[in-house]
């Protein structure tokens, strides 16, 4: 199967700016995570996915910092990266994945929980006899 050059080069992307925004200078950046890349299929435009491990108030500082640092990313994406002609335009998306399947779990978990502390609800799972 063969992958669409889109594809390929949003995990080029997604590995190179990863190591970009560990050399990114500020000590308010959050513990970012560079969690996937999307390029569009004329390689124009990528929409940069990431998390960041910390409060809201370090989330939102992060996404600033990292809006701010395009220009440097981008520079050293173009230095980086011969194989590219031109470097797409970057934008940051704040990815919410990992806390939407924390509260799935978490809620799952809540349900779990009242049915195993309801005694109506384990006495009508058990067969007659």
């Amino acid at each position: 199967m063969q992958f669409k050059r889109s594809e390929r080069v949003s995990e080029l992307l997604r590995h190179e700016i990863s190591k970009l925004v560990q050399e990114i200078q500020n000590p308010k950046l959050g513990f970012v995570t560079i969690t996937a890349v999307k390029v569009s299929d004329d390689l124009s435009e990528a929409k940069v996915f990431y998390s960041v491990y910390g409060s809201e108030e370090e989330k939102k500082i992060s996404g600033e910092i990292l809006i701010r640092a395009v220009s440097f990313i981008r520079h050293s994406l173009g230095k980086r990266l011969e194989s590219l002609k031109k470097v797409p335009t970057l934008k940051f998306i704040f990815d919410t994945t990992l806390e939407q399947a924390q509260r799935i779990n978490s809620i799952l978990n809540q349900i779990a929980q009242e049915r195993t502390d309801d005694p109506a609800e384990n006495n009508s799972e058990q067969k007659p006899q």
